[in-house]
């Protein structure tokens, strides 16, 4: 059995295999701008209409807790559930990763571009580095991380200042870019819970038992509130819906298994291409060509990219807690 556990444990650690694993965990979470978007037309959901939208996030994720519990139980040949003292570390994480994140990330992209929110999204990088080192000790907050911080901060303003008038060049939306960065910060720590409770509990059935039940909870606030969703909208609607919530299946479970393996650092260094893939995917699908393509955004996403690599890039291997080092 430790042999067995031994050998997972250097599969997952593999260079190769984390590369593989983070680049399609990456790009489905890239292409969640795009798809949420036209999942709102699809699904006939007005643009102000944010508790629909909160029923929507809520049948997403719902779906997700539901496929990854569905195909584990498949995969064991057994009904799997929660072991016991599991039920507070998946309300949690249910909170963190579910409810509050996507509560400000779905009521703020209905204000922001496919673009801007693919940008912003690259902030959780920097911020899952600050909430390792400073609240849970993982790792050591270094000046060669704050630069990094700092490289892919001027990118995210200098994308959302561009082309704005000298009359309303301070003017921020909080509703908007401000909404999304504070689902950054709920995905930094709902990270840095699924890294310590991943010691204790089998992080698939935390990642679909938490989904499950963060969808139930959106959907009843949503519906509590009068928000609606057509669910006769059509074939393609409903693929999208199914598609949005393999995103979270997949891209979720695969980069909890990561983070369980491996340090922080060598994981969170692959986030650096969910702002990429979001700004092509954007360009390609919502018609922002024009704006994916222009000087600031590629000098944000070269900023972005550049802080990214900073901040994972120590002069020596870190080692605390098993949280670092090889």
């Amino acid at each position: 059995m430790e042999e067995t556990k031994n050998h997972k444990d250097t599969t997952l650690s593999r260079l190769p295999v984390v590369i593989c694993l983070a680049v399609v965990c990456t790009f489905l979470w890239g292409s969640a701008t795009p798809a949420i978007k036209i999942g709102y037309e699809q699904f006939h959901i007005e643009g102000m209409d944010s508790w629909s939208i909160i029923v929507f996030a809520g049948l997403r994720f719902l779906l997700a807790g539901l496929m990854v519990i569905g195909f584990y139980c498949i995969q064991k040949k057994r009904l799997i559930l929660p072991p016991a003292g599991a039920g507070s570390c998946i309300l949690k994480l249910c909170l963190c990763q579910t409810v509050l994140q996507y509560y400000f990330f779905y009521m703020g992209l209905v204000y922001v571009t496919g673009v801007h929110g693919a940008i912003i999204t690259g902030t959780n990088v920097f911020l899952s580095i600050l909430i390792a080192c400073l609240l849970f000790g993982y790792e050591q907050l270094t000046g060669r991380k704050l630069l990094g911080c700092l490289f892919g901060l001027a990118g995210i303003v200098l994308v959302n200042l561009s082309g704005q008038t000298s009359e309303g060049l301070f003017d921020v939306s909080f509703r908007g870019e401000g909404f999304v960065f504070i689902a950054q910060i709920f995905y930094a720590l709902s990270g840095a819970l699924v890294k310590r409770y991943s010691k204790q509990y089998d992080v698939v059935v935390l990642s679909g038992y938490q989904f499950t039940m963060g969808g139930i909870i959106l959907i009843l606030i949503g519906l509590g509130c009068g928000g609606r969703v057509d669910l006769m909208a059509g074939a393609e609607a409903v693929v999208l819906l199914l598609y949005l919530g393999l995103i979270s299946a997949v891209a979720y479970t695969l980069w909890s298994i990561l983070l369980k393996y491996n340090p922080v650092s060598r994981v969170t260094v692959f986030g650096f291409m969910i702002p990429v893939f979001g700004v092509l995917l954007s360009a390609v699908f919502l018609g922002e060509s024009s704006q994916a393509l222009s000087w600031n955004v590629l000098a944000a996403l070269i900023l972005v990219s550049l802080g990214i690599f900073v901040v994972n890039t120590s002069e020596k291997p870190e080692k605390k807690d098993g949280t670092e080092g090889k």
